[in-house]
């Protein structure tokens, strides 16, 4: 009966109000604990560790091990490092702080361009705020077509996938389903390369002496899912091509690795943690490392990379390690993403 009624239509008494229809735009990162101690990063850890998309072993092999083995220690271990990068002030992680600052320039972009016709949230895929709660809020909030915006520049099953499902199980609970889309990953996208590439060459620009080598570190993942069809090595090896052609730089400049390697399984390769060691021992003295598969700074980035990587150079022999922060909320970032929006809105917006 409210299919595509107008708020100035006349409606029977006692009929529920109808809102002005408008447009969600809808942005999702990974997640983050409500805090460091034990019990909230256990509870981080096990939705996360629990997903079938980011460790696929069978539930009867799987469970009891992260059950009884690794959430028993790992929360100590991680909380200590997100406690070493908390935003105290604010009582929330970093990615916490920045995703909301993305949020908030982003929807001052949309609005600038399209009125009020969009609104714009960010949920997290675990952890909180969750998909399912923002979602009802944009229902609620007269929101009839919404975007769906994992913040992953590439894609892969355990990050643009694992959203993608949970914002489709979170709908299958709407009795009036919005229409929706989602955003395809933007690795290739010019505005994106041209931002990394700005970041690269404003870091440089600020340094005493130029990096020998930049590395450029990505979110590993098993090697198995890239033989299994999972697109994510492909699209990182082209961003890594395309940001050094952008910058015009030689093949032998720019090194592309792979982070955060997690249990028995061979992963993509070289990773970094090694790779920076070799590096100095091989007489570089001065390296720069930045993480374009990072939307926004995280415990990926603030303390894996300029702690355990960063130390993996030092001890080697190296000197000058230089992290180049994730594009977070730049202005050039906000740009590509708003561009990115309004690409995937085609359709749904009159031209103003």
């Amino acid at each position: 009966m409210t299919d595509g009624a107008k708020t100035s239509d006349p409606v029977p008494a006692g009929h529920p109000a109808i809102k002005p229809p408008r447009i969600g735009v809808l942005l999702a990162n990974l997640g983050t604990p409500d805090g460091y101690d034990y019990w909230s990063m256990r509870r981080y850890l096990n939705e996360f560790l629990s997903d079938k998309r980011v460790i696929d072993y069978p539930s009867w092999k799987w469970q009891p091990i992260l059950q009884t083995i690794i959430l028993t220690k790992r929360p100590f271990a991680s909380g200590a490092n997100y406690k070493l990068i908390w935003n105290e002030e604010l009582g929330e992680s970093p990615l916490m702080t920045i995703t909301k600052a993305q949020t908030r320039a982003l929807a001052q972009t949309l609005t600038e361009r399209h009125g009020d016709a969009v609104m714009v949230d960010f949920c997290m895929r675990y952890g909180n705020p969750s998909t399912e709660s923002k979602l009802r809020a944009m229902v609620e909030a007269g929101c009839t077509k919404i975007l769906f915006f994992p913040l992953y520049p590439h894609y892969a099953g355990a990050t643009s996938a694992t959203a993608n499902d949970q914002f489709f199980r979170a709908l299958m609970k709407e009795k009036r389903q919005p229409a929706v889309r989602t955003v395809p990953e933007y690795f290739a996208h010019p505005l994106y390369i041209e931002a990394l590439a700005a970041s690269v060459e404003t870091a440089y620009a600020a340094l005493p002496t130029r990096p020998d080598k930049l590395v450029v570190s990505y979110h590993g993942m098993p090697k198995r899912y890239l033989e299994e069809g999972d697109p994510y090595h492909c699209q990182c090896q082209k961003t890594s091509r395309l940001l050094r052609e952008r910058l015009g730089w030689p093949k032998e400049a720019l090194d592309t690795t792979f982070q955060s390697v997690f249990g028995p399984e061979e992963w993509l390769k070289p990773y970094t943690v090694e790779h920076v060691a070799e590096l100095a021992k091989a007489g570089m003295k001065n390296i720069a490392v930045i993480a374009p598969a990072f939307s926004a700074d995280c415990i990926e980035t603030l303390e894996e990379i300029e702690g355990e990587i960063q130390e993996s150079f030092h001890h080697a022999g190296g000197e000058n390690f230089t992290y180049i922060p994730c594009l977070n909320d730049q202005p050039a970032h906000i740009h590509a993403l708003a561009t990115v929006i309004d690409e995937n809105l085609a359709g749904w917006l009159a031209p103003r």
